[in-house]
């Protein structure tokens, strides 16, 4: 049907401009509530959408993985977001979607794809506590769309950490030793449940203290504060807060943006920027570099995490 491969030029337009271009896509008319609900993926992340093409179906799977599909000689497991999500209908799902989060590709069956829709970070909403909590952290965003409909933006690596299982895997923290100095922090932005907790984890094998937050607004908003309170005893913000990881795709403020707004501020001037993404090394790297990031970490790699954080600290402890 369509591809979304493109260059990282084409890819990255939106870049810095606090912008993107979201799939929007159906999941069916839900039996139970007789309606049927518009969800959302950055479009960053699609690499096609497709007809269902016959799947292999393999055993002992977990229930929402359907089996796996062969496209161009690679192997692609294939989660059933219907099943995932609870929804209930009578429709088969007719749609496979290709997307790729840090370099591993899978398909999402859905019931149907509508059109791409731009929007402003600053338009899409964390979700009310009421529907976080009744959907699990699934939904990790809201936007209002130009006909007036709601889109939920799903927290995809919430798919993947329940359905592949490696996300939380203790093996994966194995060899992370703590630094000397107890005494930092670390401030990081992270829109996805999943990924804070991973990030939590990671820094408490460390013996890092840290603040979380969800999205770039709240980090700067935090960031603001701290500089308030260094002024006003006279000190620095450096004092407070040692390194800063953020996320890239985030509600109301992306990391780009706030990375920019730091290296431009002189009060946060000495504090590095880790950018913390799953979309591909090779082009964050890039993009990161543009906007002043000092480093960029693949996310879901904990130990990839901990020696940059190491390597980041120790310049600043």
């Amino acid at each position: 049907m369509t591809s979304f491969i493109q260059s990282v030029d084409a890819r990255t337009r939106l870049a810095g401009t606090n912008r993107l271009e979201v799939l929007l896509f159906s999941l069916g008319q839900d039996t139970m509530t007789d309606r049927e609900e518009v969800f959302g993926i950055n479009v960053f992340k699609v690499r096609e959408v497709m007809h269902v093409p016959d799947i292999t179906h393999a055993p002992d799977m977990p229930d929402a993985v359907e089996g796996m599909v062969s496209l161009r000689g690679t192997m692609v497991p294939v989660i059933n977001l219907q099943k995932f999500c609870g929804i209930q209908t009578d429709r088969k799902p007719r749609i496979l979607m290709v997307t790729e989060y840090n370099k591993h590709i899978q398909g999402f069956l859905v019931d149907s794809v509508d059109m791409i829709e731009r929007l402003n970070w600053d338009e899409v909403k964390a979700p009310p506590q009421i529907l976080t909590s009744r959907l699990g952290g699934l939904v990790t965003a809201v936007a209002e769309l130009h006909n007036g409909r709601l889109a939920m933006i799903m927290d995809v690596e919430k798919v993947l950490a329940e359905t592949a299982g490696f996300y939380d895997d203790e093996a994966i923290y194995e060899g992370i030793e703590p630094i000397q100095n107890s005494k930092l922090t670390v401030l990081f932005a992270d829109d996805s449940s999943v990924a804070r907790s991973q990030i939590r984890r990671t820094m408490e094998k460390m013996g890092i203290k840290y603040i979380s937050t969800i999205n770039g607004l709240e980090a700067w908003k935090v960031l603001s504060s701290l500089a308030d309170q260094a002024e006003a005893s006279g000190g620095k913000v450096l004092d407070k807060v040692q390194l800063v990881l953020t996320d890239i795709e985030m509600p109301e403020m992306d990391g780009y943006v706030l990375t920019k707004r730091m290296k431009a501020d002189a009060r946060f001037a000495d504090i590095p920027v880790i950018m913390h993404s799953s979309l591909t090394a090779e082009t964050n790297q890039h993009l990161g570099k543009g906007v002043g990031a000092d480093a960029y970490v693949p996310k879901f790699q904990p130990q990839d995490l901990s020696n940059t954080l190491a390597k980041m600290l120790k310049k600043n402890g």
